[in-house]
This record gives C-alpha cells, sequence and structure tokens, in this order.
C-alpha cells in the first residue's frame, strides 16, 4: 500500500544540485466539474509517481498517474468510466523569471494533490464519453440512440412554420 501524500516536504529528501529521487505516493485528487456535472475519481485518489530533481536554485518536477474518471456521459447521460493518464511537469526556480515559479511549490513544500487536481482538469477530454463511439440522445423525443435500432427510430418531417420562407429561397 501507497503512503498517502497530500504534501511532500521536498526538504527531507536531501538533494543536492544533479540529484533526483523517485516517489510513489497515493494521492487525494478532488472532484472535477464540466458543464455543471460533476466527476469524480474512483476510491477519491490515485496512486501517482513523482519525480524530484534538483536543480542549481530549485526543482524540476514530474507528475505521473491514470485517473478512473466517473461520472455521466456528455451525450446519452449513461455512466461513463474514462480513465484518463495525466504527465505533467513543473518548474520551480527562485529568483528567475515569473514562469519558473511553480505555484504548487512553497518554500520546499510541495502542494501535491492541487497539482493532481489541475493536472487532471487540463489532461481531460473536450467531451468525457461512455464510449467512443456513442451516438447519444434523440433531438426530438429523447431516445438512446445506442439501443435504439435506426430503421425503426424515425420523426415525422414536421418543419417548423417559422423557418417556411427560408424554403422559398433560390440558392
Amino acid at each position: 500500500m501507497l503512503q498517502p501524500a497530500d504534501t511532500i516536504d521536498l526538504e527531507t529528501l536531501s538533494l543536492r544540485p544533479g540529484d533526483g529521487r523517485r516517489i510513489d505516493a497515493r494521492v487525494r485528487v478532488d472532484p472535477v466539474s464540466l458543464g455543471g456535472q460533476p466527476y469524480g475519481i474512483a476510491e477519491g485518489a490515485v496512486d501517482a509517481r513523482l519525480d524530484v530533481s534538483r536543480t542549481l536554485l530549485g526543482y524540476a518536477l514530474r507528475l505521473r498517474f491514470d485517473a478512473p474518471l466517473e461520472g455521466a456521459c456528455m451525450r446519452c447521460m449513461a455512466d461513463a468510466r474514462p480513465t484518463i493518464s495525466v504527465d505533467a511537469r513543473e518548474v520551480d526556480q527562485p529568483g528567475e523569471s515569473e514562469e519558473l515559479d511553480s505555484p504548487y511549490l512553497d518554500d520546499d513544500l510541495l502542494a501535491v494533490a492541487a497539482w493532481a487536481h489541475d493536472a487532471l482538469v487540463l489532461a481531460l477530454p473536450a467531451k468525457v464519453l461512455c464510449r467512443d463511439e456513442c451516438r447519444g440522445l434523440c433531438a426530438v423525443c429523447g431516445a438512446d440512440l445506442n439501443t435504439a435500432d435506426p430503421e425503426e427510430h424515425r420523426h415525422q418531417d414536421n418543419k417548423d412554420p417559422r423557418w417556411a420562407k427560408l424554403d422559398e429561397l433560390k440558392l
């Protein structure tokens, strides 16, 4: 069983410039919300691998994990359980430019849980789907098009009368 780690004190690793260490830990990942729909992580935590390298002035960090997401499919509202692979990197070089200051590192205390949450949000696909070929719901009756027979699922062509004038256009 991996040690739970929401924060890690990098000072305790006693790394000199050029040294590195790999840490395997259980990291809590808070649920995310997409379009008002909550998506959580199975068990609320992931097994993560953190690579820490000491530079002359700071640290170079890499965080990797697979997150089993749980929530509703954005097309058909069925249960979606995709696994999102996350590979995030951070560099912290105090005193250098602003781009080289990691928001997750305060002195030598690394906020791994906050970093894991933000990295997961950035790795999420544009649409969380139950499967890649999800056909969604019928726009007319709301039937699940994944289970409906395409030969039998039809609707009469009831055009909205407000658009009738557009049919008269000759393009």
